[in-house]
């Protein structure tokens, strides 16, 4: 009689080894581009390498209950694998952004202490630049590439345990990690099943990186938890996510603006059949209008997960039948959670106006690492303060405006940059744009566009005389930007979301 699983994690993943053993679980593109090196496993299969790798975590590395098992390298299926395995033994799994260069790497390492950090051959070189106290380092084949030894006793878990160490941005200070636990990753999971109503047949195409709760918590661990099958790329590549249309037929995928806009520009863009997608879902705040309305043109719906890496992700949410209707929306909360949006007076504000989104839901980070010790940190009574701005409707959809810290205020008039820039997106020479106040000593800040310009003739004669006379009968004057300043590349996260703090500290220090 096999041991029973305490993890409720792991439990559910022994459950779908035993009920739906033989249907396929990750198929793993090991070569994207080229798809070629594909992996494929079903459920049954699944579970036995989260076995193998719980036994080589307890008597390889020594892995006990609280530990932090770091992750380096592209997207794996053994990422995957790694986290369920952690779950089993109470330890937390740290997925780190490869993105970051060796001194912010080690950042994070010297906050969350972990004593073992699993890397893949591509970041050998990073994983060696790296040191901690009692840190191991492990190539991620040598968690699966041996047997390991069997019957080992587990630990008892159980659901408020942290599992999820994730790391917010560090460009603004020092970065803070947000804890999940395996109940709030099982309350983000029914979230996201609502949000996208998995059925049978489903098949979600991953290819944003698993280090980022959008990457692994809107789609991939959710869809897995609902058995359903997830294709996984390394990375995004935009090659390989229309050649994966024709390759397995996804039905549902996560795309953000910047990946968005790679596929537009691709020349096989308008060739490729999207037929097998259902549609795709959005993870970013403001995703400007324009790119909605191309992907709706494909006949292709575009849902909106809003969230936030304290909140699980998914909070509040349009879903595919909503999408054509309410384009630029950001949804509904989803059934667990409750969403206020409060004035400056911390007040709930009337419907219509504009107010900070606050949420309270099961699916939100236990409180940031170092503040563990005050379950909660980082909360305020339950609830996380976003810092972003939204209105809601009388039907209660909420629109998300844009981020409180971007929100221009030029001469006592509120400017909200997402409004500008969703003009200026499709302006015929712009690949990309931001929109951010500086400080101004007679209006006290003033909107400044910066854009880069696209490869094509319209980008290279691009002036600013020119932006300025297109936006000027679609704006209101006010909200003109009072400079124009082209750049060869914008700043952004892993996600693609364009960093405004540092751009903004770039402008004023050039």
């Amino acid at each position: 009689m096999p041991e029973q699983e305490s993890s409720p994690i792991a439990a559910r993943f022994a459950q779908l080894a035993q009920t739906c053993g033989a249907q396929p679980a990750v198929t793993f593109r090991g070569d994207a581009p080229q798809l070629s090196g594909t992996h494929s496993c079903d459920f049954a299969r699944f579970w036995r390498r989260v076995e193998r790798v719980t036994a080589h975590l307890q008597a390889t590395w020594g892995v006990q209950p609280g530990e932090r098992v770091a992750w380096l390298g592209f997207n794996h299926e053994l990422q995957l694998v790694t986290l369920v395995a952690c779950a089993r033994l109470g330890a937390i799994f740290l997925p780190l952004n490869f993105r970051l260069a060796v001194p912010e790497l080690q950042q994070v390492l010297h906050d969350a202490q972990p004593g073992l950090l699993v890397h893949d051959q591509p970041h050998a070189d990073t994983a060696r630049a790296l040191h901690g106290v009692r840190l191991q380092c492990a190539l991620q084949d040598a968690l699966i590439s041996t047997p390991s030894p069997r019957g080992l006793p587990r630990p008892q878990v159980h659901g408020d345990m942290p599992l999820l160490l994730v790391y917010t941005s560090g460009t603004t200070g020092v970065p803070k990690g947000a804890v999940h636990t395996q109940a709030a990753l099982l309350a983000n999971a029914r979230a996201s099943q609502w949000a996208h109503g998995f059925v049978t047949g489903d098949k979600v195409l991953s290819t944003l990186p698993l280090f980022h709760v959008g990457g692994l918590c809107i789609q991939t661990l959710p869809a897995l938890l609902a058995g359903v099958e997830v294709v996984l790329h390394p990375r995004f590549d935009p090659t390989a996510w229309l050649d994966e249309m024709h390759a397995s037929r996804p039905t549902l995928s996560l795309l953000v603006p910047a990946t968005m806009r790679a596929l537009f520009d691709h020349p096989r863009w308008v060739d490729t059949s999207l037929a097998s997608l259902r549609g795709v879902m959005t993870g970013s705040s403001t995703v400007p209008v324009a790119y909605l309305q191309t992907l709706h043109a494909r006949g292709l719906p575009v849902g909106q997960v809003y969230g936030t890496t304290e909140t699980g992700p998914v909070s509040i949410v349009l879903r595919l039948p909503d999408a054509l209707l309410r384009v630029g929306a950001s949804g509904w909360p989803q059934p667990e959670a409750e969403v206020q949006l409060l004035g400056e007076q911390g007040a709930e504000v009337a419907l219509g106006e504009t107010g900070e989104i606050c949420i309270r839901a099961p699916n939100l980070m236990r409180g940031y690492w170092r503040g563990l010790d005050d379950v909660g940190a980082g909360l305020q009574d339950g609830w996380f303060h976003s810092g972003d701005l939204g209105r809601r409707d009388e039907d209660g959809c909420i629109t998300i405006v844009g981020r409180s810290k971007d929100m221009v205020i030029s001469g006592g008039e509120n400017i909200y940059p997402a409004e500008i820039e969703n003009q200026l997106v499709v302006l015929p020479g712009v690949a990309e744009c931001a929109v951010l106040g500086l400080p101004d000593a007679r209006w006290g800040e003033v909107p400044v566009a910066v854009l880069v310009r696209s490869a094509d003739a319209a980008g290279q004669t691009l002036s600013a005389e020119a932006v300025l006379a297109y936006l000027q009968p679609r704006i209101a004057r006010f909200k003109l930007p009072r400079r124009v300043v082209f750049v060869d590349a914008l700043p952004k996260s892993a996600l693609g979301k364009v960093l405004k703090p540092q751009l903004q500290m770039i402008l004023i220090n050039p």
